[in-house]
Formats: C-alpha cells, structure tokens, sequence
C-alpha cells in the first residue's frame, strides 16, 4: 500500500514512475484472490478502519467498501470468548453482569496479583485484565505469534489491546471501517492505472540499473537486506498459511476470524474468508489456517520484533541510509522497521508524498 500510494501520488503530480514487485503478482501483502467467487485474503486477513476522514476519503476514490466489522471470537479449548475484552467477555468468563461487578472482579485480581510496575507483557497484561484472562485469552496465543514466552516480551506490545466494559465486541472502535467489494487487489490495481509495473523483478538482481536511472527510489522492503546486512540481521516474525477450498461445506464456522489462544492448538487462527463479505451467497467456503514462526533468510517478513536490540540496530540502518542511500525513501512495515496498520500506513505515504512534491 504505501509503494502504490507514493507511485500514484507521484504520478498524479506528472513523474515518471516504474512500480516494481518480486511478487507474481501487486498489492502486497493485502493481495485478494478470487476463489469460486469469494475474494480470499491470500497473506491474512484485512480490514480497512481508521478514524482519519480525509484516509478514508482518500482510500474510496479506488474501491467501494462494505459494511463489514471486525468481531473475532477467541477459541479457548474450545469455549469460545468475545473479543476485543468487553462485557460479553466478562459475562462468559465470570458470569458477572454490570460494568461494576466486571472492574471488581478484575480489581480483585491486579491486587492479588502485586505488580505495581508491569516490566515485560505478561505483567503488564494482568494488570491490565487481572489472571484469567491473561491465561485463557493471552498467553498461548501471544506466546505462539511471537515465539517466547511472554515474561520475555516487552510490556509495550500489550498495550494496544482493547478493553471495554460494555457490551460492544467491535474491534477497532473506528469511525470508518470495512473490505472492499471486490476485494483489496482492486484498490492496489485502480491506484496503479495508467503505470508501468513489474511483476516478478527483483530489485536486488539489477539494482545497479534502478539505482542509476531512479532520481528517487522508495524502498518498502527490509532496511537490512538493502544494505547487505552489514550492520547484522533485524529480526522478524513469519508466517506460514494453509489454504483448503472446502466445495461441500457452506459455513465451517460461522465467523471470518476465530482466534486459537490455548497453547497446545498449533496455529493462531482460522480465517473464514466469506464472512468478509456479509450477505454474499455463494456455494462452498474457503478457509486458512494461520502458524506464526521466526524468519529467516527467504522467508517473507511480515512483523518487526521491535525489542530494544533490534530498535537500536534499526537506528543504526536508519543513520546509514542517511550517509549512503540520501536518494531512497525507506517506508512501510519493513523499511521503517514498525508495525503500521493500514491507514496509518496510507497516511505516511501520503505525508511522504507531500514532502517529496511541496
């Protein structure tokens, strides 16, 4: 999303641009297929929401969205929990039933627990929503997305989590939100009309040519393969996606996202991809099952560990770029080492663009 926004800025505003992608195929990691007409999200599920107007009016000059919320369940052993934290949650967990009794029940559980200053996520996560939940809803799902234990994870990770004590299991609490109609390959591809793109062309294997025929290049892969890792290697989690087209089941689980959070159920989540898509009937559904594990060389990066190692060597990548590579713009997930949702990251390239044209 941000290569695609920053070429159609660039273009708009007259520049000569070449889209390149090592992929088959464009749109990245948002890229959708369309399997016996369900739009399957390839690289995980998407959902577009922000709370950023002038974003979200931007993003529907290229695609249509539907009404789709965001309203994960979590499947613990097989009990099945509202998320994000809310009173439904709460009502499952402890069988409470107002907002107070829920903060009491959760009160009670911080004091027993005597963490005053959270120092890694596990603390910090019960003195967020005290022991139980942090066992059944946090600890084996977090510890297989990320691959250490919790008490060894930075307390910071945690704190995007939301909690609420009403009955409302909207996700992202956002003003605008949905999936396109068509899917998220529309959105990259109607961005890219009337540019030249590359599939299938790897930077790196004629990158003497980019370089010297590219005024500006915008880099949205790894900062520390631009450089050869020369300062080392940041790291990455990775993951890995199992795909079946069931042609004879129509609804396998009544949901678009079912997360697993007991540690011995070996994925972190089961994606129903036509529960994107409310009210579309078709025969048959598709399903992906998702394993998250550490990366490594060839495999695709998809979340910085942003620890306090792998910060600082980023700094470093980041002071490099300046004395080495002043005609290249590092943006997105992996050049700006950082998580981004994705209308933030739509809003960076925009804040790039402006820069780069004004």
């Amino acid at each position: 999303m941000t290569g695609a926004i920053f070429a159609h800025e660039a273009h708009e505003r007259g520049k000569s641009v070449l889209v390149i992608d090592k992929r088959k195929h464009i749109a990245g990691n948002i890229f959708t297929e369309n399997i016996n007409g369900i739009h399957v999200h390839t690289y995980g599920p998407h959902v577009f929401h922000t709370n950023n107007k002038e974003v979200w009016e931007f993003m529907n000059e290229f695609t249509e969205f539907n009404r789709y919320t965001s309203t994960p369940v979590a499947n613990y052993n097989g009990e099945i929990y509202s998320l994000p934290f809310n009173m439904l949650t709460f009502n499952k967990m402890w069988g409470v039933i107002t907002p107070e009794e829920a903060r009491a029940k959760i009160d009670e559980q911080r004091r027993a627990s005597g963490i005053v200053e959270p120092r890694n996520l596990e603390e910090q996560a019960i003195s967020l929503v005290g022991q139980d939940i942090y066992e059944r809803l946090i600890k084996g799902y977090t510890e297989k997305q990320w691959g250490r234990p919790c008490k060894e994870l930075p307390a910071f990770i945690i704190k995007r989590l939301p909690v609420r004590f009403i009955y409302d299991n909207n996700y992202f609490n956002a003003l605008y939100q949905g999936v396109p109609f068509n899917g998220f390959t529309e959105i990259i591809s109607n961005m890219l009309k009337n540019i030249e793109v590359k599939t299938e062309c790897d930077f790196f294997a004629d990158r003497k040519f980019f370089e010297d025929n590219a005024g500006k290049i915008i880099f949205t892969g790894q900062i520390d393969e631009f450089f050869g890792y020369e300062l080392g290697t940041l790291e990455y989690r990775t993951l890995k996606f199992e795909t079946e087209n069931l042609s004879g089941v129509d609804n396998f689980q009544g949901i678009a996202v079912m997360n697993y959070t007991d540690s011995k159920t070996p994925f972190t989540r089961c994606i129903e991809h036509k529960h994107f898509y409310p009210g579309l009937e078709v025969s048959g559904t598709v399903i992906t099952r998702e394993y998250s594990s550490e990366w490594r060389a060839g495999d695709e990066p998809y979340y910085p560990v942003n620890n306090e190692k792998n910060n600082a060597l980023y700094d470093a990548y980041k002071n490099l770029a300046r004395e080495k590579a002043p005609n290249v713009i590092f943006a997105g997930r992996l050049g700006e080492y950082k998580y981004y949702d994705m209308d933030v990251a739509a809003a960076r390239a925009l804040e790039i663009s402006s820069a780069e044209f004004y």
